[in-house]
């Protein structure tokens, strides 16, 4: 929106549409009507302001701000007229945030039950499955490569496709594997005919067959052990099973058993058995909560981590909302006209010390730890140097003349920042809090 240039056709629709607008009568609107024609005649049509922000894929604690807008004199407004478009960053940060944790579960349970070599696995344990739930492709496409941040599958194919041409200059950064769905299944006169057609095309590589499409219990105990012949027989295959109903931690546990006794498994180093050939896919009822409960139980039981995968569709992409993380863009500091000296200002309501913002000009750097622990910290924009200040110009006053990073280099910054961060780190200085107590009126 803001790489658009305005003309003076756009500004006379805008004045249409709030000849109208005003409650309750539909009479006009008070907008800068004049100050927009400004912009088209005074600016070549692009918003005058700055704005900085942290460098994408930075990982940061709460109540650092990940960006800064700036605006002066007459355009001093615009601020606010931007902040709902800007505050939307709030989607892709709190689903590739949620994306992160899900993988700092996976690595948990990797590394009490998975022998190093095999830990190349990780990046493959979560698959994107939102894409139907979403409300447009746009969407799709913007929760899904946030995701694929931390991720290396996706039945996404919008968010695939985009990150691979538009964000990667060609280089595919997911993948995925054939599988079945119920209209397959279905489609076919049994469901052991459907599982061995599988087979027959895909049964040397990786496959999913969906297994519930009639009786679960029945599909494990009498269709897989019917099948397991042919399987072998095709080659060293991975078959994974994928229950779609039912309760999700005894249904994955259903089909590594059932998957034991059919194909046998090892045990690896860390004590844990993997089954030979066949794993479990599930993809139904998962969230972050879900998917913890399911590695638990299935190391409980005795089976390494790496026997199961997850798909996550509603829980990844469209169960959160803005107060997931408390997104919020707040006015910090103001030149009134009366006064031409710059005001600090911070929200500071009585009723809910957790809304309180931060005051002033901003800037954020690193602040060093213990063990190489990193912490983007917010200080006083005037105590920082503009070398130290993470937040850098992406925007000023037209589109900046910028190379951004590939979308590979944006995951390796996720990836060094992530454990780089000090979880429970208080990410606001103590500058920055005598600030907040003088100016806040409760105080």
């Amino acid at each position: 929106f803001l790489h658009r240039r305005w003309t003076r056709s756009d500004v006379d629709n805008v004045s249409k549409f709030y000849a109208t607008h005003k409650a309750p009568f539909n009479t006009e609107y008070p907008w800068p009507k004049d100050l927009f024609y400004d912009i088209v005649e005074e600016c070549d049509g692009f918003f005058p302001v700055k704005i900085e922000a942290l460098p994408e894929g930075t990982c940061v604690n709460s109540h650092v701000p990940v960006f800064q807008i700036t605006a002066k004199g007459k355009y001093a407004g615009l601020v606010t007229f931007l902040e709902t478009v800007l505050c939307q960053v709030w989607y892709p940060t709190t689903v590739a945030t949620l994306s992160r944790r899900v993988r700092q579960i996976v690595e948990e349970g990797f590394d009490r039950s998975v022998d190093e070599d095999r830990k190349f696995l990780v990046p493959s344990r979560l698959r994107d499955f939102g894409f139907r739930g979403c409300t447009c492709t746009e969407q799709s496409v913007v929760g899904g490569c946030a995701y694929l941040l931390s991720f290396e599958g996706s039945s996404t194919m919008s968010a695939a496709y985009y990150a691979q041409f538009m964000l990667n200059g060609g280089k595919a950064v997911t993948c995925t594997i054939p599988a079945t769905e119920h209209s397959v299944m279905l489609a076919w006169e049994t469901e052991r005919e459907a599982v061995e057609n599988m087979i027959d095309l895909y049964g040397d590589g990786i496959f999913a067959c969906v297994m519930d499409s009639y009786d679960y219990e029945r599909a494990l105990r009498e269709v897989l052990p019917s099948v397991a012949r042919r399987k072998t027989e095709r080659g060293d295959g991975y078959l994974y099973l994928r229950p779609d109903s039912g309760d999700p931690v005894e249904t994955v546990l259903m089909a590594l058993r059932a998957g034991h006794e059919v194909f046998g498994s090892e045990v690896n180093s860390k004590g844990y058995k993997v089954v030979k050939g066949c794993g479990v896919l599930q993809g139904d009822g998962i969230n972050i909560d879900v998917l913890r409960q399911i590695l638990e139980a299935v190391m409980e039981a005795g089976y390494s981590a790496e026997n199961v995968a997850f798909g996550m569709g509603g829980g990844l992409l469209q169960k959160v909302n803005r107060d997931t993380m408390s997104f919020a863009t707040k006015l910090s500091a103001i030149v009134p006209e009366s006064t031409g000296e710059e005001r600090i200002v911070m929200k500071a309501p009585k009723t809910n010390v957790g809304k309180t913002s931060l005051p002033g000009r901003l800037a954020v750097k690193y602040v060093e730890g213990e063990a190489g622990m990193r912490t983007p910290t917010v200080f006083p924009k005037d105590l920082v140097s503009p070398e130290d200040n993470l937040l850098e110009v992406v925007y000023d006053h037209k589109p900046v003349d910028k190379e951004w990073d590939s979308f590979d280099r944006v995951r390796e910054r996720v990836d060094a920042t992530w454990r780089g961060l000090e979880p429970a780190a208080d990410a606001v200085s103590q500058q920055m809090r005598h600030l907040q107590a003088e100016h806040n009126p409760h105080e």
